[in-house]
């Protein structure tokens, strides 16, 4: 993955992603670790155990968040309710407690809201991070820059010995990228995530999606002018597209880096900062 990330950062995220198809069952007395991300595009709820070892993660394609905000509670409730139900019965025990993540700046009424879509789920919310703090609980970066690419925004926490010291959530995110397919393959846009998450149509949708992508990187110079920032780290579903860290390190002139599966480093990390 690139100098800077934590030893065994890679191979966690690797054995997570097989967890879905290949759960891990526990014991009533095991204790866990749970992480739920309400995203733009989807939201995804992730178990690991007490010792923060991969169990089993669900997610499910929505709309119900806007750029970090709860515009449908019902709808992002009953999506939860369901992700639960289907990673209780794989793992054979009720899921009770989670954590939560939110981006950078998001206010206490929305705090509030994503609280209320767990707990209406049935998961009593134990603690609140902001999103690149969960990141990093999965990356583990001393030194440099995390650009989380959200559906609708593209965000940039700069890190020093380890701690977020600023952070800036810009708009311009993956589903800029999609309306941008969309419009140029005359496809709906439900059709042009579809074509977005196609490994095997990614390398002929780079050059269409470029410009979005160099705007991206706009943001993310602008965000860390000034701070001698050498590596960046890219997470969130977006930055699984083929060739974009090439693109935002010739834009930028700082060495880029994907980690495996980049949608799962957020919601692994809020439940990693659980404590269970």
């Amino acid at each position: 993955m690139g100098a800077g990330i934590s030893e065994g950062a890679d191979a966690f995220l690797e054995t997570l992603m097989g967890r879905r198809a290949s759960p891990v069952p526990v014991g009533g007395e095991v204790p866990l670790r749970v992480g739920l991300d309400l995203g733009t595009a989807s939201i995804v709820l992730v178990v690991l155990d007490g010792e923060g070892r991969p169990l089993t993660w669900e997610m499910e394609e929505c709309t119900v968040v806007r750029d970090g905000l709860v515009v449908d509670f019902a709808g992002a409730r009953v999506i939860v309710a369901r992700l639960k139900e289907r990673l209780e019965g794989l793992l054979g025990r009720e899921l009770t407690r989670t954590a939560i993540a939110v981006p950078p700046g998001t206010g206490t009424r929305d705090c509030a809201a994503h609280g209320y879509v767990a707990e209406g789920a049935g998961l009593e919310v134990v603690s609140v991070l902001d999103e690149p703090t969960a990141a990093n609980a999965v990356l583990g970066v001393r030194e440099g820059a995390i650009v989380d690419i959200g559906g609708g925004t593209t965000g940039v926490s700069i890190l020093r010995d380890g701690a977020v010291v600023s952070t800036t959530d810009e708009p311009t995110g993956g589903t800029h990228v999609s309306l941008v397919i969309a419009g140029n393959r005359g496809i709906s846009i439900e059709d042009a995530e579809t074509l977005k998450r196609n490994p095997g149509e990614q390398k002929g949708l780079l050059p269409i999606v470029k410009p979005v992508l160099q705007k991206m990187a706009t943001i993310v110079s602008r965000a860390v002018r000034g701070y001698d920032v050498e590596v960046l780290y890219l997470v969130g579903g977006t930055c699984a597209l083929e060739g974009i860290e090439r693109i935002i390190e010739q834009e930028t002139g700082i060495p880029s880096f994907v980690p495996p599966h980049p949608f799962l480093v957020t919601p692994a990390g809020i439940a990693r900062s659980m404590t269970p």
